[in-house]
């Protein structure tokens, strides 16, 4: 805050920025008067997510990839880029784990010669398949680190490891944050996501498709509660580094999600279960506790709430494709 009680605009970066939580993020930093820079090599985002922002002066759209190094001037780094759903990250492993470390190496190189404070979207993946339920901040996780799945989970905890490096050794004040399945408008329809998947399903009245038997647990967090989250926890003191976990804590069989999109959209969708993927994990659930106690934060939106803005934007993007 300056003199006069006003919070002070800072020239924002937000990699990965035209992607699903990234094009939230830029709409909600914008609105409260900061100067946004939105990068993006549009692997996994959209520009459709972000045109309605391009009318802002205090807005700019970047097309680059984090794998190489970026020159510029910023006060604050949020580090989101990296495709975030099975289907997009197996696609090119190799470029994925690429885009995690040499990402992270990459924006923290910025951050050290800028004096940024930044931010790094990690992910309830770090935790692999639990032993240990819910997970706390503490837990080390149980990854495979040579699975399908690998190239996210490990090139995540990669990132993590420099971003603590890079604190110790650099002084760097860094912000890590676990992001747990999160939902709501601009999910990409193809990112093969439960909630997305199931959607489109039902409103096409096509066989829903469950992986296993449907008794693993996903807990969904509606994109503007993890967005507050984001903003509050980039707000917070430098002491509080992280990593810090961000999800909703409400627990759900996949079984269940299915049940209530089907009633929701009124849909003749029968459910079809398919075999499990190899690593896919049993249970996940966050435990948020630090993230109440430090920033007074915790999720509003119930899910039967989130899931009906996300319906109605599913329905609009089918409805324009029909047209």
């Amino acid at each position: 805050m300056n003199n006069n009680g006003i919070s002070q605009m800072k020239k924002i970066l937000v990699t990965g920025g035209t992607g699903f939580l990234g094009s939230h993020l830029c709409e909600q930093l914008l609105t409260v008067g900061h100067d946004v820079i939105c990068l993006d090599n549009y692997f996994t985002g959209s520009k459709s997510n972000i045109r309605h922002l391009l009318d802002y002066s205090n807005f700019e759209l970047v097309r680059h990839d984090v794998t190489f190094p970026l020159y510029i001037e910023v006060d604050e780094i949020y580090n989101l880029a990296c495709p975030a759903s099975p289907v997009h990250y197996q696609h090119d492993p190799v470029q994925t784990t690429k885009t995690s470390v040499h990402g992270a190496i990459n924006m923290l190189g910025l951050a050290k010669r800028t004096k940024a404070k930044i931010f790094q979207a990690s992910t309830s993946e770090v935790y692999g398949d639990p032993a240990v339920h819910p997970q706390p901040e503490s837990y080390w996780g149980n990854v495979n680190p040579i699975g399908p799945r690998s190239c996210y989970d490990e090139g995540k905890r990669c990132a993590e490891t420099l971003f603590f490096d890079y604190h110790r050794q650099h002084n760097l004040r860094i912000k890590v944050a676990r992001i747990f399945n999160t939902y709501g408008p601009k999910m990409q329809p193809n990112d093969g996501r439960v909630v997305s998947n199931f959607i489109l399903q039902a409103l096409s009245n096509q066989p829903i498709t469950i992986y296993g038997d449907g008794s693993q647990t996903r807990s969904f967090c509606f994109v503007d509660d993890l967005i507050e989250g984001f903003v509050r926890f980039m707000n917070s003191s430098d002491d509080l580094t992280g990593p810090l976990n961000l999800g909703n804590p409400g627990e759900f069989t996949v079984k269940e999600l299915a049940e209530n999109i089907i009633e929701m959209t009124g849909s003749s969708s029968k459910l079809e279960f398919l075999a499990l993927p190899e690593d896919d994990p049993k249970q996940r659930q966050p435990d948020i506790t630090l993230a109440k106690e430090s920033l007074n934060w915790e999720p509003k939106v119930k899910l039967k709430d989130g899931l009906k803005q996300t319906i109605e934007y599913f329905e609009q993007l089918l409805n324009e494709s029909n047209m």
